[in-house]
C-alpha cells in the first residue's frame, strides 16, 4: 500500500521535538548566513546569488539526468536579472525554460501558487510539447490514456521504480487539496513546509514529466518564503544531487510508509542544513573573486585576460588553463595567448604549475596579497 493509499492521506503528522534541534540549528546557519551576505554589498550579493541560482537551475535538472551547460544557464539568469557578466552566450529552449521557471518560484515567491501559474512553469520546461522524442501532455495534468505513472531514476533498461502515483482521475481533487494548503497554512513552520510541499507534490505526480524539477521549485519558493528575500544563497537542488542515492531512497522509503513525516522531514532537515553550510564556500568564493580583481585593477588587464580571469572563477570550470585552451576561449591565436598568459604569470596573477612543454599549465592563485 502506497502513502496516498492510506486512509488518513494527507493528513500529515511528525514529530516536532525530534525536529526541534535541527530546526533551530538549520535556523541559526541561515540566519548567519543571511547575515554575512547582507555585509557583501550590491555587486557581491547579486554574484553570489547568481552563482546559487546557477547552481540550483543546473543541479535539479541532473537530478533528472539532464545535463545543461553551466555557462548558458549563467548567461539566461544574468539576461533576466540585469546583471552584466563576461562572455555572456545564447541559451538553448531548454535552458531558457527552466531558467524562467526557476526565477518566478523564487523572485517571485509571494504570489499564490495557482493551478495556471504551475501549467505555465511545465509549458516553460517543455517548449517542444515533447519529452525527448516522446510527445507529452503540456500545461495540464496527465491523463487517464497514460496509464499508471512510475516513479523511476536510474539509465534506460535499468530503472528503478520507487513507487506509483494515484491514477489521474484523482489528480484535479489532489491538486485543489494541495494548492489550498500550500497558500493557507500559515501555522506549519516554513522550513517544515518546504520539506513537507516538496513530498506531497512529487507523491501526486501530476504531469506527465517534470515532477520533479516543479517539485524542488516549489520547495525553493517555500524557503524564500521563509528566508523573505528574492535571493537565493545556498541550493537545496545542488545538495539533493550530490545525495541523489538517499534522495530517492528516503522518497521511497516514504511512499511506502504512512502520512507520518519525521524520518522523511529529519533527512529533508539534514539535507538542507548542509546545503547551507556549503553555502559558506560559494561565499568564500565570491570573497576571493572580490579580492582578485581588487589587485588586478590596480594595473587592468586587456579584454582577453579578463574574459579568461572570469572563466577560471566561474563554478563550472574544470580544471587548468594552457596556451592552447586560451587561445580557443579567447579566440585568439596561440601566439597571442602565450603573450598574455607570461605577462599574467609576471604579475603573478597565473601560477605555473609542475611540468614541462605540452603539460605546461597555469592556475589562479590561492591567496592574494594585500
Amino acid at each position: 500500500m502506497w502513502i496516498h493509499e492510506q486512509s488518513d492521506w494527507p493528513d500529515f503528522s511528525w514529530d516536532a521535538k525530534a525536529l526541534t534541534s535541527k530546526l533551530a540549528d538549520i535556523g541559526h546557519r541561515q540566519g548567519r548566513l543571511l547575515g554575512k551576505m547582507e555585509g557583501l554589498g550590491f555587486e557581491l550579493k547579486r554574484e553570489a546569488s547568481l552563482r546559487t541560482l546557477t547552481s540550483d537551475v543546473v543541479k535539479s535538472s541532473a537530478i533528472e539526468g539532464e545535463n545543461l551547460n553551466p555557462e548558458e544557464v549563467r548567461s539566461s539568469i544574468a539576461r533576466r536579472l540585469g546583471i552584466d557578466i563576461a562572455g555572456m552566450i545564447p541559451a538553448s529552449r531548454d535552458v531558457e525554460g527552466i531558467v524562467e521557471m526557476m526565477l518566478d518560484s523564487t523572485q517571485k515567491f509571494s504570489q499564490p501558487l495557482m493551478r495556471e501559474r504551475l501549467f505555465d512553469w511545465h509549458a516553460a520546461l517543455f517548449p517542444t510539447g515533447r519529452s525527448g522524442m516522446q510527445k507529452i501532455t503540456v500545461a495540464d495534468w496527465r491523463t487517464i490514456e497514460t496509464g499508471p505513472m512510475q516513479v523511476v531514476s536510474g539509465p534506460v533498461g535499468k530503472e528503478k521504480v520507487h513507487f506509483e502515483a494515484p491514477a489521474a482521475e484523482r489528480l484535479e481533487k489532489e491538486m485543489q487539496t494541495f494548492l489550498a494548503w500550500f497558500d493557507n497554512s500559515d501555522d506549519i513552520d516554513p522550513v517544515i513546509k518546504a520539506g513537507i510541499a516538496h513530498l506531497w507534490f512529487v507523491t501526486i505526480h501530476p504531469f506527465d514529466d517534470g515532477n520533479g524539477r516543479i517539485a524542488r521549485a516549489i520547495a525553493d519558493m517555500a524557503l524564500a518564503r521563509a528566508d523573505g528575500t528574492r535571493e537565493r544563497f545556498y541550493s537545496l537542488s545542488a545538495q539533493i544531487e550530490t545525495e541523489r542515492k538517499h534522495y530517492y531512497n528516503q522518497l521511497e522509503k516514504q511512499q511506502r510508509a504512512t502520512p507520518d513525516l519525521t524520518d522523511w522531514l529529519s533527512w529533508f532537515l539534514d539535507c538542507l542544513g548542509r546545503a547551507v553550510a556549503k553555502a559558506e564556500t560559494t561565499l568564500g568564493n565570491v570573497l576571493f573573486k572580490a579580492r582578485l580583481w581588487d589587485s588586478i585593477n590596480q594595473r587592468p588587464v586587456n579584454e582577453r585576460q579578463r574574459l579568461i580571469i572570469n572563466r577560471m572563477l566561474e563554478d563550472g570550470f574544470e580544471g587548468f588553463m594552457n596556451t592552447s585552451k586560451y587561445a580557443r576561449l579567447a579566440k585568439c591565436s596561440n601566439d597571442t595567448a602565450l603573450r598574455d598568459i607570461q605577462e599574467l604569470k609576471a604579475r603573478g596573477v597565473f601560477i605555473q604549475n609542475p611540468g614541462r612543454g605540452r603539460s605546461t599549465s597555469y592556475r589562479l592563485p590561492d591567496q592574494i596579497e594585500r
